[in-house]
């Protein structure tokens, strides 16, 4: 399976036909569709279904696109990685995390170096912990931005100084907006739009005092743009953390923490015994120092 023939197939999936990504790689429609041809008997799987005007992936083209997508940024980085190893530091930075303000510590981080080392640059990637663990373990991710109650035992990390509060995000003329804090009771039975990561830890339905089984859960999110979509709709109150989401100025909506108090701590992560990059270990170094 050769690597530029997994390119094409990506471009072929993403223009949904074969001739505009023919004409996109620069090369004949011909020489594409042997391309394909060769690599669906060299799978034995049928990867594309044909239609009149314009082509789709089957359900194994599903699969291999995924893996496609990940064999081809791990390429990329690793191309990354051996160019950075240059007297001036250079290279590209991944970093995977959840939705949290603390986030903060780390873009000053950034600023720093990137306003001292041109040549580093820094791709992001937004997702719940079971996304960064995944780009973690397969190489697509250098570090990992986590939110209790993930799980850090299998990685190296570092305890950033902030943590994040727990509330509620609801529309202003909600009955609980009238509420200065949030208690377990006010919302055993409400519409509620909750965190998958946070009831699946444990430490949300510990606060709740009540079994998951028993609330009105509504909708879940592992980020919490679109569920604000939701609560901006009526559909329902959404537990988050603060800070995510804008309340301020002309929104309909409103945050109240919780009570008692609920927080998180927020950790970076990577992979033990990782061989880390030059411009990963001076991000590493100038996030201890800022600390």
């Amino acid at each position: 399976m050769k690597l530029y023939v997994l390119q094409s197939f990506l471009t072929v999936a993403r223009a949904q036909s074969s001739s505009d990504a023919a004409h996109s790689l620069h090369i004949s429609q011909p020489a594409l569709s042997r391309q394909i041809k060769d690599l669906e008997e060299e799978l034995g799987l049928l990867l594309f279904i044909r239609g009149n005007r314009k082509i789709s992936l089957t359900a194994e083209g599903l699969l291999l696109q995924k893996r496609a997508k990940q064999i081809v940024e791990l390429v990329q980085k690793t191309k990354e990685e051996f160019a950075s190893i240059e007297d001036n530091v250079s290279g590209t930075i991944y970093i995977a995390g959840g939705e949290t303000h603390v986030f903060q510590i780390l873009a000053k981080t950034i600023r720093s170096i990137v306003s001292q080392y041109p040549d580093i640059h820094i791709h992001l990637f937004s997702g719940n912990a079971d996304d960064v663990n995944e780009r973690l373990d397969r190489g697509g991710a250098d570090f990992g931005l986590v939110i209790e109650p993930a799980d850090v035992s299998r990685y190296d990390y570092v305890r950033l100084p902030a943590v994040d509060t727990w509330g509620v995000l609801m529309r202003k003329d909600s009955p609980l907006a009238s509420l200065d804090a949030v208690e377990p009771e006010d919302l055993w039975n409400e519409p509620l739009i909750n965190s998958r990561q946070a009831l699946k830890g444990g430490q949300l339905s510990s606060w709740l005092r009540i079994a998951p089984e028993k609330l009105n859960l509504v909708a879940s999110y592992n980020l919490l743009f679109n569920a604000a979509l939701l609560v901006e709709a009526g559909v329902g109150y959404a537990l988050c953390i603060d800070n995510i989401i804008n309340t301020t100025g002309k929104t309909n909506l409103c945050f109240r923490p919780l009570k008692p108090t609920l927080e998180s701590h927020v950790d970076l992560i990577w992979k033990k015994h990782q061989t880390l990059s030059k411009a990963s270990e001076l991000f590493l170094e100038r996030l201890r120092n800022i600390r």
